[in-house]
């Protein structure tokens, strides 16, 4: 029964019923034999099927939250017996958008150290990653230690602070610093209203300067930094990500004051006990990189 809650978790995972059968290496007829098996073994319906995927039953939810579970125990067990000869196994790691750029400072010590391990790093909101850490999608996360944390565990990484982002022809030209009702007023382009840092930037910006208008939106920090040179529009990211991305001769960094804000950024994990042995690694050796 485990290769077919395997199924069922990509399934709700990727929605669609060909992009599931391409993400575990299968082909959709198995695929959908499979799931009609363990609806057969358990005696109800999980998936609502049309000539395309319609969503999960509420059963099928109730299901769910057991697969990943048990799939997560399978899997933790499977690492412990693996890593009595040495530390092996993959680990998925969903990130905020503006903490991606500092992940290698974690990842690749880790891997210098354990050269068997992988990783896969996704790009995912704040809710998102707690709700997929609870529910064993995803085994640590990197996202704002908030009220949202007494959910999971978190440990202190960085603290967040804020600059403008901008070409070296536009607006903070020869400025050292900028005010947020100074960035109220330019032609911003912004991450989208889903994610926890736009909501950030959303209140200091009306806080300090009333009504403002973004001029595009995005989920990608690539999209909004590729708009940032054109020389027509700025955007405003954490310091510490812009300054480990090296953006370039092209676009300067304006640290934004009056006032001097910030958020603390946490690593994250799911509240269970024990955790997998590679997680357990991780997070002892994590916590041994100096982000200042």
């Amino acid at each position: 029964m485990i290769d077919k809650l395997d199924y069922f978790i990509a399934l709700a995972a990727e929605r669609h019923f060909g992009r599931a059968a391409e993400r575990l290496g299968i082909t959709q007829p198995t695929l959908s034999a499979g799931l009609r098996q363990l609806e057969a073994q358990l005696g109800v319906t999980l998936v609502n099927r049309g000539s395309r995927f319609q969503g999960i039953t509420a059963e099928g939810e109730r299901v769910l939250v057991w697969a990943r579970r048990i799939s997560g125990d399978v899997r933790a067990m499977r690492d412990d017996i693996s890593g009595l000869d040495g530390l092996r196994g993959h680990l998925t790691i969903a990130v905020i958008p503006t903490a991606l750029a500092i992940v290698a400072k974690l990842t690749t010590p880790f891997l210098d150290r354990h050269p068997d391990v992988t990783f896969e790093i996704l790009s995912r909101t704040s809710a998102e990653i707690v709700a997929g850490l609870e529910d064993f999608e995803f085994d640590l996360g990197i996202t704002y230690l908030d009220e949202r944390l007494q959910r999971a565990e978190g440990r202190l990484l960085y603290s967040e602070r804020y600059c403008l982002v901008t070409a070296n022809t536009a607006d903070g030209e020869g400025r050292e610093r900028i005010s947020w009702a100074e960035a109220a007023k330019l032609r911003l382009c912004l991450l989208t209203g889903a994610m926890q840092n736009r909501r950030i930037l959303d209140r200091h910006l009306r806080e300090a300067g009333g009504p403002f208008r973004t001029a595009m939106e995005s989920n990608s920090m690539i999209a909004l930094m590729a708009h940032v040179r054109t020389g027509r529009f700025a955007t405003i990211m954490p310091l510490r990500s812009a300054e480990i991305l090296g953006l370039g001769d092209s676009v300067r960094t304006v640290p934004i004051v009056d006032p001097d804000v910030s958020y603390d950024v946490a690593l994250a994990r799911s509240q269970r006990s024990p955790h997998i042995p590679l997680v357990e690694r991780f997070w002892a050796e994590s916590a041994e990189v100096a982000f200042d």
